[in-house]
């Protein structure tokens, strides 16, 4: 069986069973697990390689691409501006960035943005991956363009563009770029080993994502659809993140750099009263909003049932291992997911560089989710 390090607690011995399975099975190739309870860690664990012709041990400080997990660090920072006052979720998104009042887009609200019910799900075209790199010309784009539905009717998830949106409406407050607020504000704090925007020192302990089979495209695809118009606004290569110019952006829907202990050192506040360690960075009052339903429908980018928070993925059918109650979650393209899960007290974070086939979820990640809850449950 696979080796797998790290420190598993004697109830979660078969959670690194399953990692060690998944990692046999070649339904990974490297990834870690972690589970915090009440902000305390109960498990850590790590195994596999970190490149996909397995010359690399995946070992304790080994980071990856995380992708759409990022975007809960985008939603934390939004909290934490919402918490200290400076930012208000009914507010209109154009009275901190007036700009954004543009082509229909004056009424549109904070917590239209914070919940992927802006009307902006992506960039308009012409647009090339490279745009996302430039911080002026991309932003400026969004502000110019016009939205796609009517704000706040439905959601339509913000696949690259969520952390341009929010991201900038964190700079026009705090005169920082998400990034660096980000690693002032909560990564730094916490010693959250987690960035958006990764420097060129760290690049060698990135295990490159491998990619997934390309989504096959039907032949009559309606290239005007809001979906359409989404995934090629712009469309990146998964190996595009292996770019030095993907990794040092600032791109906080998708380029977030970590593991699955860092993920869950700064999510855990979230599950542990809006502190870790003495770390406070969001109150209770504030933490209850994430789970003011904003949308619950069939999102008109991913095409299946999402139910979104403030910031967050609400439980829904279409993830039966999500349970039901207070819990809230993300992930990322290829199988990465993050759980907050109230009730228990407990944050699950599971980061792997194999990419699965689809855009939120794995067999993979379903397995170590189970697992886990057997162990909490059991």
């Amino acid at each position: 069986m696979a080796e797998i390090s790290g420190d598993v607690g004697g109830r979660f011995e078969s959670v690194s069973a399953v990692l060690s399975e998944l990692i046999d099975s070649g339904e990974d190739v490297g990834a870690s697990v972690a589970v915090l309870l009440e902000g305390r860690p109960v498990l850590d664990i790590w195994g596999g390689w970190a490149d996909e012709q397995r010359t690399r041990p995946w070992t304790r400080d080994t980071l990856t691409n995380v992708w759409s997990t990022t975007k809960t660090m985008t939603a934390l920072c939004a909290l934490m501006l919402i918490d200290r006052g400076q930012l208000d979720p009914d507010e209109r998104v154009a009275a901190y960035w007036p700009e954004f009042a543009q082509n229909g887009k004056e009424n549109v609200l904070v917590r239209h943005l914070l919940s992927h019910t802006s009307g902006v799900s992506g960039w308009a075209q012409p647009v090339e991956v490279a745009d996302l790199y430039d911080w002026e010309t991309s932003t400026s784009m969004l502000a110019a363009q016009a939205p796609w539905w009517e704000p706040g009717t439905a959601s339509g998830y913000h696949s690259l563009n969520y952390g341009h949106l929010i991201g900038e409406v964190v700079r026009r407050i705090t005169g920082r770029k998400l990034g660096r607020f980000f690693a002032e504000e909560v990564a730094q704090p916490l010693g959250a080993d987690f960035h958006i925007g990764l420097p060129a020192s760290e690049f060698g302990r990135v295990a490159n994502v491998i990619p997934p089979p390309p989504l096959p495209l039907p032949e009559d695809a309606d290239m005007e659809s809001i979906a359409m118009r989404t995934f090629t606004g712009p469309g990146p290569d998964a190996a595009e993140s292996w770019t030095p110019e993907w990794r040092g952006a600032d791109i906080g829907a998708a380029n977030g750099h970590g593991n699955a202990r860092s993920v869950a050192r700064a999510q855990a506040v979230i599950a542990n009263g809006g502190a870790v360690d003495g770390v406070r960075l969001l109150s209770q009052d504030t933490i209850d909003l994430i789970f003011e339903e904003q949308s619950n429908g069939t999102d008109l980018v991913l095409g299946s049932p999402i139910r979104f928070g403030l910031g967050y993925g609400l439980e829904v059918s279409a993830q039966p291992y999500v349970p039901t109650g207070r819990v809230c979650f993300w992930g990322g393209w290829g199988g990465s997911i993050i759980i907050n899960d109230l009730d228990r007290g407990a944050t699950i974070s599971y980061m792997m560089n194999r990419m699965s086939p689809g855009l939120l979820g794995s067999d993979s990640g379903r397995a170590i989710v189970e697992a886990v809850y057997a162990a909490l449950d059991g």
